[in-house]
């Protein structure tokens, strides 16, 4: 009952400060989106879209990425991991993976290079942005763009030699330190900004077996060049150079749900990633500019755990106790290249009423993955590669200086070839469609109406787990139909602007993640995962982000997402037809403000919050609903900033992860149960920086 009447009043209050009643004639922010084929203003951008600021990253580097992102309207995550890793997007998203070769839902581009298989690599330090596209990608993005796409753009050389200097502390023993250099090579000509970021921490789980208080810990380095050289008056190259470093922990579970683990032999959860991204501007003539981008990674991870969450001679051997390790070994690497030709003003087409975009892309992607685990008398291999080439297209066509008609086509060619030590070999090719069709009416300077249908796919793949036959080895392509309807407006001389966004989606040969149990013959149980399609599933609901500033000092802002997803259909699991995905809660919110006082002091708080939300399709356990509430002091000076903050401050437990009807512990008899990964504690910390 509550939780309904939050839902209608907030979309209440949602309307009522969106509608035209209110309306003044005056600019919408300047706010720059950078992830459709031409850069515009967040304002004139026709869809759902969040744009988180680099003012409101600054105090954010030692924060996992997937969590700051997860504030933002109906975008959630599932953690399984060290920190957070799979992101969802109205409830369509991974949730982990495990032996499984998997092709994403949600894409992450980091400076033009592709890390949606790798998001543990993004780091949260010198960002310029992070623009979140929600609802199918299929023009721009094509196959992995299915649920959205993440776009986060670093800061750029700059022509002022100078820098900036960072070092954070906190508790659980965190220590961060980051150091920018912006050096111009030769003058107005060649451009260089070099950034190096280190953070650590022991984590938050406490192994009371080894006596350690790090077998959680956070350990991250990474460090980037950019370049920018304008080669010509008509020419401009960008080049971006990364390597990461993560050799995290992962030491999660316990049979009581508490954060005192007894493992003996505690994971880890590592990534190691170099990485390159190649952008070439060129104004062709006054009609078109060509960008041309090539990018490259090579990823090492690591993903291990102790799967019996104790240690030989915890349990009396009449309980049937077991002792295994699992780990995952995985070698990736990517190649991209993007080619489009852009219209400019004078190339309008069609009596000068059509600005056009026609591109061609190609990727090239491995993953070779070794399995190391008790259970099993030799490592386990697999080879999955995939070549995807794409053609793509759109049109923007201004019928008047307020209507305007947008279409979009790309088209896919995927082919996918599989083989692993059991002697598997599973080749696929598909061609797959994917686009868009919208009207945008700009009523006024600080009002655009907008309605767009678009159309978005994700390609089969094969499950590569050894216990699996052949039938469940592969699963389909799924697509999905979305419509947005939309209006962006700013009222009262632009103090509040705002985004309302209605959705609904249909998909189709639903992509689900499953498991069965297998019982062993010493009593204990294992989980076998599985990806497999549901017949259909739906999804409708609300994105609202308002931002009030009553006074130049005072900015307040609310961001809303409401969503109904269900399966419609799903016959090898009947039981859940008209039931919500996991990872699909009914509402999520963020609500805050900052206050700037005596000129140098500004007070940051927020409130943000998530629904209750089944964690798996295979059973009934919930994690519970949970609100965390922040805040920050942060005072500057110009050149010298420190930000006192804490996170979590009421110290609430929420789930992250969970697993159900699943008995791990031979101390009870192994019961089938609930177990859950727990979600950042209260923490809290000092940040100082120097910019010189």
């Amino acid at each position: 009952m509550t939780s309904n009447i939050l839902k209608h009043s907030i979309l209440t209050a949602s309307v009522l400060l969106s509608s035209q009643a209110f309306a003044e004639e005056v600019t919408l922010d300047p706010i720059v989106v950078g992830a459709d084929f031409r850069d515009k203003n967040l304002s004139e951008v026709a869809g759902s879209v969040s744009l988180i600021s680099e003012a409101n990253i600054y105090d954010k580097a030692a924060q996992s990425f997937v969590e700051v992102v997860a504030a933002e309207p109906n975008v959630n995550f599932s953690a399984g991991a060290s920190k957070a890793k799979f992101i969802q997007i109205r409830g369509i998203g991974e949730r982990s993976q495990f032996v499984t070769p998997i092709n994403p839902s949600v894409g992450i581009i980091v400076d033009g290079i592709d890390f949606s298989q790798s998001a543990l690599g993004v780091t949260m330090y010198d960002l310029k942005q992070i623009e979140v596209l929600r609802g199918p990608q299929g023009t721009t993005f094509g196959a992995n763009g299915l649920a959205g796409v993440i776009n986060i753009e670093s800061n750029d050389p700059s022509a002022e030699a100078g820098g900036h200097i960072e070092a954070t502390v906190g508790n659980y023993n965190t220590k961060a330190f980051g150091l920018t250099l912006n050096a111009p090579i030769v003058e107005d000509k060649l451009l260089s900004r070099f950034t190096l970021y280190k953070n650590s921490s022991d984590g938050y789980m406490n192994n009371v077996y080894l006596g350690r208080e790090d077998t959680a810990n956070i350990d991250e380095l990474s460090a980037k060049a950019k370049f920018k050289w304008f080669a010509s008056d008509n020419h401009t190259i960008d080049l971006t150079l990364q390597h990461i470093n993560i050799d995290n922990g992962y030491d999660a579970f316990t049979f009581d749900n508490s954060r005192d683990s007894h493992s003996d032999e505690p994971g880890k959860d590592a990534q190691k990633t170099n990485a390159f991204a190649l952008k070439s501007t060129y104004q062709v003539n006054e009609a078109m500019h060509l960008i041309s981008a090539v990018s490259y990674s090579q990823s090492d991870l690591e993903y291990s755990y102790d799967e019996d969450w104790s240690y030989v001679g915890e349990f009396d051997d009449a309980l049937y106790p077991y002792s295994s390790f699992d780990q995952y070994l995985r070698d990736r690497k990517q190649f991209d290249a993007d080619v489009r030709l852009v219209s400019d003003e004078a190339g309008r087409i069609f009596s000068g009423m059509t600005e056009w975009t026609i591109g061609a892309y190609y990727k090239d992607y491995s993953e070779d993955m070794t399995r190391n685990y008790t259970y099993l008398a030799t490592p386990f291999s697999t080879v999955y590669d995939t070549k995807s080439t794409a053609l793509y297209g759109q049109l923007d066509t201004h019928f008047t200086d307020k209507l305007t008609l947008v279409t979009g086509l790309r088209l896919e060619q995927w082919d996918s070839e599989y083989t692993d030590s059991d002697l598997v070999a599973i080749d696929t090719d598909e061609f797959l469609t994917g686009g868009k069709v919208g009207l945008n009416y700009q009523a006024a300077d600080n009002r655009l109406f907008y309605v767009t249908l678009a159309k978005g796919y994700k390609p089969g793949g094969v499950n590569a787990d050894t216990r699996l036959n052949i039938a469940e080895k592969q699963y389909e392509t799924e697509t999905l139909w979305n419509l947005d309807l939309g209006l962006n407006s700013s009222h009262f001389d632009n103090k509040v602007k705002s985004r309302l966004n209605l959705f609904y989606g249909k998909r189709k040969d639903q992509q689900v993640k499953d498991s069965f149990v297998i019982d062993r013959a010493d009593g204990s149980t294992e989980f076998v995962d599985y990806l497999s399609n549901a017949a259909e599933g739906s999804y409708y609901g609300l994105e609202s982000q308002i931002d009030y500033t009553p006074l130049e000092n005072l900015h307040l802002f609310t961001s809303i997402g409401l969503l109904q997803a269900s399966f419609d259909e799903y016959p090898s699991n009947p039981t859940v037809t008209d039931r919500a995905p996991a990872n699909s809660p009914e509402y999520q919110y963020n609500i805050g403000l900052d206050y700037l006082f005596f000129d140098a002091w500004t007070f940051k708080t927020n409130l943000e919050g998530k629904a209750s939300q089944y964690f798996s399709n295979r059973h009934d356990e919930e994690a519970d609903a949970y609100a965390l509430w922040h805040a920050s002091l942060e005072y500057t000076n110009g050149t010298f900033t420190a930000a006192l903050w804490v996170r979590n401050i009421a110290d609430e437990e929420y789930e992250v992860r969970g697993f159900g009807s699943f008995g791990n512990n031979p101390g009870n008899g192994y019961v089938t149960e609930k177990y859950v990964q727990l979600g950042t504690p209260r923490t809290a910390g000092l940040t100082l920086s120097y910019d010189f």
